[in-house]
């Protein structure tokens, strides 16, 4: 089953990375905040349902105890968002989630495990796919992402390319190697009790960002916030999903969740008119290899 959740989690962020995009380039200085008050929200509310529905005994202390692995996450997410303001999802998401093999590969450093060689094959595949996505997104759309932002230089775009992707790589590749660590290989935690301990410090950072909102004069409008409320709930379905795979195999699983910029690839490709070239193909086809190969060896 883990495999079917990495899966559903692959086409929940993917479609949630659509909609962070549509939601974070309209005009504004707080898109990226506004979106992660909508998540943390939609969160809370998720993880209110389930712990009534599973009769889940959730003792507040746990939202401590996982609060290191949170506090990665939310950080790496609302930075992601703000990137987004200027750079097209295509460069962006294939950048960040190489987080999922730099997590995968301190799993094994750390905890001295040995796999197949056709899974080390499958880790590279990956890395070179979504490194060479990101690679030919930066040479051949430079020019069009400093039309967009007029403001920019082009070694602005530069700085911008690698700063932002960068930082939510980092964040987002030490966050997925602690919840390893958490969920899979010291079992520190339960699925259920670290799903709700993430989605309610989410809830709170929600909270926190309204308020320094109001204080900031700076209005919320529901119906302006479509794009936003949708990318949340793709999330939270993706969360959901994402911390039973990560309990069943952390060490395959991050690599598979963390292509899930393969979809969002192909959903800028379709919903926001970008070009696909023969380059963006073949580095496409190197990471569904790359997935292929983890599943099968799992089967």
């Amino acid at each position: 089953m883990w495999l079917v959740f990495a899966l559903t989690t692959l086409l929940c962020w993917g479609t949630a990375d659509l909609f962070y995009k549509i939601g974070n380039e309209t005009k504004g200085n707080y898109n990226h905040l506004k979106t992660g008050l909508f998540v943390g929200l939609v969160m809370g509310i998720h993880a209110t349902i389930y712990m009534i529905v599973n009769k889940v005994d959730f003792n507040l202390v746990e939202v401590i105890e996982y609060l290191p692995v949170s506090l990665l996450y939310i950080a790496s997410m609302v930075i992601g968002y703000k990137g987004l303001k200027y750079l097209e999802l295509s460069i962006a998401s294939p950048i960040q989630n190489t987080s999922g093999v730099i997590s995968a590969l301190l799993l094994l450093v750390f905890f001295h495990e040995t796999l197949k060689i056709p899974a080390y094959i499958a880790f590279i595949l990956i890395f070179i796919g979504v490194l060479l996505l990101g690679l030919i997104e930066s040479k051949e759309n430079k020019d069009n992402r400093i039309t967009l932002n007029q403001s920019l230089t082009k070694k602005n775009i530069v700085l911008l390319t690698i700063i932002f992707p960068l930082a939510y790589c980092v964040l987002d590749g030490l966050g997925t190697f602690l919840d390893g660590i958490y969920l899979d290989k010291l079992s520190l935690i339960s699925e259920d009790s670290a799903l709700i301990a993430y989605e309610y410090t989410f809830l709170v950072y929600g909270i926190i960002t309204y308020i320094y909102l109001k204080i900031k004069g700076e209005k919320i409008v529901i119906k302006q916030e479509t794009s936003k409320i949708l990318a949340a709930i793709f999330e939270t379905a993706g969360q959901f999903t994402y911390v039973f795979a990560m309990a069943g195999n952390a060490v395959i699983t991050a690599p598979i969740v963390g292509s899930y910029c393969i979809l969002s690839l192909i959903w800028s490709r379709i919903f926001l008119h970008e070009k696909l070239s023969k380059k963006h193909y073949l580095a496409i086809f190197l990471v569904i290899i790359g997935i292929i190969i983890l599943g099968v060896l799992d089967i």
